[in-house]
């Protein structure tokens, strides 16, 4: 018997989604920062295994008011989830805080897929916290299955994997038995260069930037190894956020290009040529041709 599935993962921003898939998946599939709203995209994982595949999705936190219409975007993505799911994983950690009204809670109340809580982050708070935040969420909403983890550290992870497996239909491969995700390389190069935007810029530049690569050619160095040339820009929201982004005599832009480079080279495992370029698209968190250029 062959088992597949949809196992989708939501929760409110930085409470671990993305390290939880990075660690189900075994690979580095989405950013990891200590930022909020650093996922934007809907994002899928493929877990394949000789009895089975599971098709993780990982989604952009949920935001409660969004001020722009692109966390309208991120929470269609969010709404998505809902609609094509085997298993709903709904990610929490302890400090978090939610009141009775909240409009995830709905949403939650009405899934038809099995609900699962996954309390992450374990690591920072006690068992007795941990069995009174459990009791908490049980007493609201209908879960199947509690799992506490620590996603960071893969504690408990593969107790979680075990149960979402217990729930899985029998079904066919969706995807080739060694394809890892639906996305192609170039938006990973896009999503590291952005990783490092919000690790070396602060406050609002980095959530001012997207990413976009304009050209990514496969070459040879001059001693015959593999070399990837890539072309990227990144556009930022406002003119003045330009010379902030490049920084004084271009240091800031070079600090991001070699950094973004590494990380590339180890994604790609190749030698890298990186072209970095910022461009202004004033607004574009809010224009519509803009968002729907960026893929949202």
């Amino acid at each position: 018997m062959h088992k597949s599935g949809f196992v989708n993962i939501i929760g409110r921003p930085n409470v671990g989604k993305s390290t939880l898939l990075n660690a189900l998946v075994g690979e580095r599939m989405s950013i990891i920062t200590n930022k909020p709203q650093t996922t934007r995209h809907r994002l899928i994982g493929i877990l394949n295994h000789d009895d089975y595949q599971i098709v993780f999705s990982d989604t952009p936190g949920y935001v409660d008011n969004p001020g722009y219409k692109m966390h309208e975007a991120m929470n269609r993505y969010v709404s998505s989830t809902f609609e094509d799911a085997d298993v709903m994983l709904f990610v929490t950690e302890p400090s978090e805080r939610y009141t009775e009204d909240d409009p995830l809670f709905e949403r939650l109340r009405q899934a038809e897929a099995p609900l699962f809580l996954v309390i992450n982050k374990i690591d920072l708070t006690t068992p007795e916290e941990l069995e009174k935040l459990a009791i908490w969420w049980q007493e609201r909403l209908p879960f199947r299955e509690t799992v506490s983890i620590c996603a960071l550290q893969r504690i408990n992870t593969d107790i979680l994997l075990h149960r979402i497996l217990q729930y899985l239909p029998e079904g066919p491969e969706y995807y080739p038995k060694d394809q890892l995700t639906d996305r192609p390389e170039r938006f990973f190069v896009a999503e590291i260069i952005r990783e490092k935007l919000l690790t070396q810029y602060d406050q609002e530049i980095p959530y001012s930037c997207e990413v976009a690569v304009e050209d990514f050619k496969d070459a040879t160095t001059n001693s015959g190894e593999p070399l990837a040339r890539i072309s990227a820009v990144i556009y930022v929201n406002r003119k003045t956020q330009k010379p902030i982004l490049i920084g004084k005599g271009g240091a800031s832009m070079k600090k991001l290009g070699t950094e973004a480079r590494k990380a590339i080279e180890i994604f790609l495992d190749r030698k890298v040529f990186l072209e970095l370029h910022v461009k202004v698209k004033e607004n574009w968190r809010n224009d519509d041709y803009s968002l729907r250029q960026f893929g949202y």
